[in-house]
């Protein structure tokens, strides 16, 4: 069985069994945590950092974790409404004026964290670095026709979700998501995660290693190659450019189950209203959100493309969460699914 390192209670041994089988299969670098009650039970990671396997993945190592990088952007604005400096049910113009345009005047706060906004996409030719000018970028979404009456239907936001509700935190607040984010939620809960990766940090990134049959699907705007750059890392893309590890995302998530103070019982209630429950127009498959994650049960989640992954479970007032280098199309969120399963086997 391949070395692990970190803490884990007894109750809790399964998930550790799991990560070092992970290991020994496809993972070549990996970080996983379960947080109860807001305090970490298991934190523990294993591997290397390059498949050479010359430089180990240690305790501090961070990676890109794509799209779970949106549950921090909803939480961010979950944490605004929660202080009444954010209604979510007022229209989106209400903060944004110039979004009104092309007749969005009616769609919602809401709406865009619940992926029913009608704006899966960007109209028109859009290359990766086109993110890094947020002016520009919001100022095309603000002009932007939606592909359906808000509201009405759900598809998956996968890159422009950060860019909306990243702009509506902006309106309120006078600070980028990634710096509110930062000085609101980061730094109160001690959780080692950034949208907007400073230099001082990159010495401590595990560049993402790309799938077998390529760097990114037929389709993809974003390939793993993009995540190389300085300017992807500087960049705050905050659907898809999050840098953390298991631990860092486990400890932020820990915030919907009393982490930290950060929300009310009530503001942390507010994740479980539904949005849309239906077929995801994007994704083809039945999806039900809630404000900026999946639901099912008493659960809400979301993942990264490739395999990252974060659950949190308001009856067990628990995180789950797993971050690795070595993405994966195909079966990618099994490894994840699998960290999930045990550690439910510890209740």
């Amino acid at each position: 069985m391949a070395d692990i390192w970190g803490t884990c209670e007894d109750r809790f041994g399964k998930v550790g069994d799991v990560l070092a089988a992970s290991l020994d299969a496809d993972d070549v670098g990996a970080s996983v945590a379960v947080f109860v009650d807001g305090e970490p039970v298991v934190d523990l990671w294993g591997g290397y950092v390059d498949t050479g396997r010359t430089k180990a993945w240690d305790r501090d190592t961070i990676t890109t974790v794509w799209s779970t990088t949106k549950t921090m952007t909803a939480l961010c604005a979950l944490v605004l409404a929660d202080r009444g400096e954010l209604d979510l049910d007022a229209p989106v113009a209400a903060y944004w004026p110039e979004f009104a345009a092309a007749g969005k005047e009616n769609t919602l706060v809401r709406h865009l964290l619940g992926h029913t906004a009608g704006l899966p996409d960007f109209t028109g030719p859009i290359a990766v670095e086109d993110l890094f000018d947020w002016p520009a970028v919001t100022a095309r979404l603000a002009a932007q026709t939606p592909a359906w009456e808000p509201g009405t239907a759900g598809g998956y936001h996968s890159v422009t979700f950060g860019f909306l509700v990243g702009e509506v935190v902006r309106r309120v607040t006078g600070r980028t998501l990634g710096t509110f984010f930062a000085e609101e939620v980061a730094g109160p809960l001690g959780a080692d995660f950034h949208i907007g990766l400073a230099a001082e940090h990159d010495h401590r990134v595990a560049p993402l290693i790309p799938d077998p049959q390529g760097d990114k699907p037929p389709g993809f705007l974003v390939g793993v190659s993009d995540s190389y750059s300085e300017a992807w890392r500087r960049a705050e893309v905050p659907a898809i450019n999050g840098y953390g590890n298991a631990r860092s995302v486990a400890a932020a998530q820990s915030a919907l189950v009393g982490g930290g103070g950060l929300l009310s019982a009530a503001g942390a209630e507010r994740v479980f209203e539904e949005q849309f429950h239906g077929e995801d127009r994007v994704l083809g498959a039945q999806m039900r959100y809630g404000l900026g994650y999946r639901l099912e049960g008493r659960t809400c989640s979301w993942g990264g493309w490739g395999g990252s992954v974060v659950l949190v479970d308001a009856e067990n007032r628990m995180v789950v969460a797993y971050v690795m280098n070595q993405v994966l199309w195909d079966g990618g969120y099994d490894r994840g699914l699998g960290v999930v399963m045990a550690a439910y086997e510890a209740f």
